[in-house]
């Protein structure tokens, strides 16, 4: 495996982390985006939620094995767009948490969600080489 698929392997296994502190730790009781979400589908929040984590993983867990190790024309914006959207998830934890002045859920995992997002994106530009003029 390549150093990008390796950082997007990582990033994957860091997301079903923060999934499952989000789920016990109860996210969308406290979190209004979390809760709006998870009342899209149904009235029970808590499965909800879990239904749309594990829907989160799974397909990162795709992405992984075929895009991104298989090397398709899509591999790439696919590990942008998890770059991107990990790095936010993580980041606006670590914000909510300041705001609030205490822990809340997710916040543990999420240092590491901003780091392998931002690792993730290193080896991206290094793997697309130098840019060209």
């Amino acid at each position: 495996m390549s150093r990008h698929q390796s950082a997007f392997a990582a990033l994957v296994l860091a997301q079903a982390a923060h999934s499952t502190e989000e789920y016990v730790r109860r996210l969308w009781e406290t979190f209004p985006p979390a809760r709006f979400v998870a009342g899209l589908i149904s009235l029970n929040l808590a499965r909800n939620f879990l239904l749309i984590n594990i829907c989160l993983v799974a397909f990162g867990i795709w992405c992984l094995f075929w895009p991104v190790r298989r090397d398709w024309p899509s591999a790439v914006p696919l590990a942008w767009g998890w770059a991107i959207v990990e790095f936010l998830n993580g980041s606006i934890h670590l914000l909510w948490t300041l705001t609030q002045g205490h822990y809340t859920p997710g916040v543990a995992t999420a240092p590491l969600l901003v780091l392998l997002a931002l690792n993730l994106g290193y080896q991206l530009s290094l793997a697309a080489g130098p840019p060209t003029a």
